[in-house]
């Protein structure tokens, strides 16, 4: 176990980040993006609006995309955490990060890594036939379309308007 910062306000928690496992005390009311970014040192996750509202924090708790700054580290005793860093596995990019250099998907790059593990999240919803509001009630099965992309982007903001290469990575990438 990887060794971190022992707090002692409250109880100790084991959570994997990126594949390696940590155990640490946190305080309870301390959000996950403040446990990566200030005990756990880990930088990927952004801390943007602190409010749920841009997206810039958001990463894979099992595999779900999560607005990290809303959610309580003590939720996530025993869970896999993944950054957007986490995503590449021996060296190689995830496909979705390929897919973003590629469409030139990103300007100053603050919100990329949120954006990208809410991508990674979309592909995994889609794969499951999850539907959005933009699932035709007729289908019932959600199509790739660009409106189907948007929707399930739309909690993450760009001010630098990247979103028609946001776009169309996850549209390459799937």
């Amino acid at each position: 176990m990887a060794a971190s910062e022992d707090t002692g306000a409250g109880p100790a928690i084991a959570v994997r980040v990126d594949g390696t496992e940590h155990e640490v005390a946190v305080d309870p009311r301390r959000t996950l993006l403040d446990l990566l970014r200030e005990q756990l040192g880990e930088p990927v996750a952004k801390k943007g609006c602190d409010h749920g509202q841009c997206g810039a924090c958001t990463v894979l708790v099992g595999g779900r995309r999560v607005l990290s700054c809303l959610t309580l580290a003590v939720t996530c005793d025993g869970a896999d955490v993944t950054t957007a860093a986490g995503l590449a596995r021996d060296g190689e990019l995830h496909p979705i990060q390929q897919a973003f250099l590629d469409n030139d998907a990103f300007q100053c790059g603050y919100c990329t890594p949120g954006q990208i593990c809410s991508a990674a999240g979309l592909l995994a919803e889609f794969a499951a036939g999850a539907p959005s509001h933009v699932t035709s009630p007729v289908s019932g099965a959600p199509q790739w379309s660009d409106e189907e992309i948007a929707e399930r982007m739309s909690g993450n903001l760009c001010r630098c308007g990247a979103y028609a290469g946001i776009v169309a990575a996850v549209r390459e990438s799937r």
